[in-house]
């Protein structure tokens, strides 16, 4: 008895002991996404969670819950239980300017969930119709000064990151240039094509059929150094716009806060294990996707970076989804 006890006690005496646990996960894991079934974080998520479930020798499920914002989605979420077997996913702009865009609902996300994993990052493309008379984006920002508030741009919604991208834009060269959201990206781009809508930021996922249909033209990547998969398009600031304006977003797994350490670690390292996989990256490197290997650590200090740029952008334009 008294040499049971003292095992006991030694076991007790090293670090993570019992949480450490071999056996997650035990049974299927379930991942809920606000992003619609066929969009590409989406199509990336479910080819994670086919190497997950590879990996893990378990199910690993996705269900789709896009609506309201994105809420839809994170009050699932919320109700599950904080083990690791319900994560989900979000993006930068879910993270970072939900709580500046419904201040009411007075909803931090990382006061209820911590990341696990990150997956990609995307930067975002200017875009315009291929008989816009603009050829760079010093043309774009000649003709918004010359015509303040005559020149719209498009996006596929109040608070997305093409919206807040033209906000910036806006702030960082003097411009005012009015914001013209759209509830299908398929009808954003086809109105960029004729026109309709001057210009929108594009994700190459969102856009590469009319751009490939060449009835688009992409005069800027919002970026500091050039995409490879586009060689040919040049920086902002190499096509004449402001070199800070970098718009992007990346996509990342959570978990209701209380899961222990050790499973959000395990997590991380096989999510990195299968965004490794050489199919996954030829599918991040077709979209454009920059496959990220963040900490969770790392995940909370670059969304606090974005929520300060969102929080001064939603204030700048008064923009509320109340």
């Amino acid at each position: 008895m008294r040499r049971t006890l003292t095992l006991l006690l030694a076991a007790l005496a090293l670090p993570g002991a019992f949480a450490q646990s071999p056996d997650f996960p035990a049974k299927p894991v379930n991942i809920i996404t606000p992003f619609a079934a066929g969009s590409g974080p989406d199509a990336v998520l479910r080819m994670v969670g086919d190497k997950l479930g590879r990996l893990w020798n378990q199910r690993v499920t996705i269900d789709n819950r896009p609506g309201g914002g994105g809420f839809i989605a994170i009050d699932q979420a919320r109700r599950a239980a904080p083990d690791g077997y319900t994560l989900l996913q979000l993006d930068s702009e879910h993270i970072a300017a939900l709580p500046h865009l419904y201040k009411s609902r007075n909803f931090v996300p990382l006061q209820h969930f911590d990341p696990v994993a990150s997956l990609f990052r995307t930067p975002f493309f200017v875009a315009v119709s291929t008989e816009s008379k603009w050829k760079n984006m010093s043309d774009l920002i000649a003709d918004a000064k010359a015509r303040p508030g005559q020149i719209a741009y498009g996006s596929w919604g109040v608070g997305s990151p093409g919206h807040l991208g033209g906000q910036q834009l806006d702030a960082l060269v003097g411009t005012h240039m009015n914001h013209a959201p759209f509830r299908e990206v398929s009808q954003l781009f086809t109105n960029v094509a004729t026109g309709e809508v001057p210009w929108s930021f594009a994700s190459i996922p969102s856009s590469q059929g009319i751009y490939k249909a060449g009835k688009l033209r992409y005069i800027a990547v919002a970026a500091r150094q050039r995409v490879p998969q586009l060689p040919d398009v040049p920086t902002m600031a190499e096509s004449g716009g402001p070199a800070a304006l970098e718009v992007n977003s990346f996509v990342s797994l959570l978990a209701p806060k209380g899961v222990p350490d050790a499973i959000r670690k395990k997590i991380n390292a096989d999510v990195a294990k299968a965004i490794a996989d050489p199919e996954i990256q030829a599918r991040f490197d077709a979209f454009a996707f920059e496959p990220l290997t963040w900490s969770p650590e790392e995940i909370v200090r670059q969304s606090e970076i974005k929520s300060k740029v969102y929080g001064d952008l939603v204030r700048r334009g008064n923009i509320s989804l109340e």
